[in-house]
């Protein structure tokens, strides 16, 4: 069975980090080793969350692990709680990783053109830096500019969304930037971003997998909210397919059907976004005989 370290935060409330990290890969056949970056009663979209910093565990982590002589197929980071623990992951890279080793970095950071109220800049320009050192980046719209230092606001006002080619084109462009700067041959994938064609109702959500000499697309429909989690959730499908061996364009594609389903599921059933999407009960789609496709024709 393939094994991934993922380097995350635990929160009790909101379906995101390792709470949906963990069943997701365990649903893709992978297992889950946890280190928890921070512990937090909810995810930080709640009032009155509290935090308990992990910092000082990681390092008992890494010992102990090694002790154990374990080795990983990836390594999976995501919510980190101060610019120290970065160091850390330095750490633990330099003692598992491997020419095998996938490394997947989600750099969270911010969204809608803010970074969150919990991160500094110093931790944003440190993750930044981790970023060249992965094989696949996951960073949404906002973070895709923090790492290209690009000012989100120009971005997205140098394309008309009605415009299909230069608003993918622009995103390809932000992507390949990405890359021409990591300290390796990596890929990108932009997560999220909201998009609504000229003469269509609907309003769709993209994800683009960039490498440096191809492209792919997920499209699906949004649902009306943004739900706590979907990048997380989107991440570790990602991660799980890429561990086995399993293609991009398919990764990107499963990740996409799968949240669709399950964010329309909460949203018809009017589930406020910090709670997360109902994700639970669709983890068989994950499985390797099971056809998306045809939920989808159902609903």
């Amino acid at each position: 069975m393939k094994k991934v370290a993922a380097i995350n935060d635990l929160s009790g409330i909101g379906k995101c980090s390792l709470t949906a990290a963990i069943p997701v890969l365990s649903a893709l056949g992978v297992q889950t080793c946890p280190v928890p970056t921070a512990i937090l009663t909810s995810q930080t979209g709640f009032d009155g969350f509290y935090i308990d910093d992990c910092t000082n565990k990681i390092d008992e982590y890494i010992k102990h692990w090694n002790n154990l002589n374990l080795r990983f197929d990836g390594i999976y980071t995501g919510f980190l709680a101060n610019a120290e623990q970065v160091g850390k992951i330095y750490n633990f890279l330099n003692t598992f990783k491997n020419n095998d080793t996938l490394l997947l970095i989600d750099p969270v950071m911010g969204d809608n053109g803010s970074i969150y109220p919990t991160f500094t800049h110093d931790l944003c320009d440190k993750l930044k830096t981790l970023s060249k050192e992965a094989d696949i980046i996951t960073p949404n719209l906002t973070e895709a500019c923090i790492i290209a230092d690009i000012d989100y606001n120009k971005f997205i006002s140098s394309y008309t969304k009605d415009n299909d080619p230069k608003y993918l084109n622009k995103v390809h462009e932000l992507g390949l930037k990405i890359i021409k700067n990591s300290s390796r041959s990596c890929t990108v994938i932009i997560t999220g971003i909201n998009y609504k064609s000229a003469g269509d109702e609907a309003e769709y959500i993209y994800n683009c997998a960039i490498t440096s000499d191809n492209i792919y697309f997920s499209k699906s429909k949004f649902s009306g909210l943004g739900y706590s989690g979907t990048g997380d959730i989107f991440a570790s499908i990602i991660c799980g397919y890429l561990v086995q061996n399993r293609p991009l364009e398919s990764a990107i594609l499963k990740a996409a059907e799968f949240i669709e389903i399950a964010a329309a599921d909460a949203y018809s059933n009017k589930i406020d976004r910090n709670y997360g999407i109902n994700f639970e009960k669709y983890l068989y789609m994950l499985t390797n005989n099971f056809n998306t496709k045809d939920l989808l024709n159902e609903k």
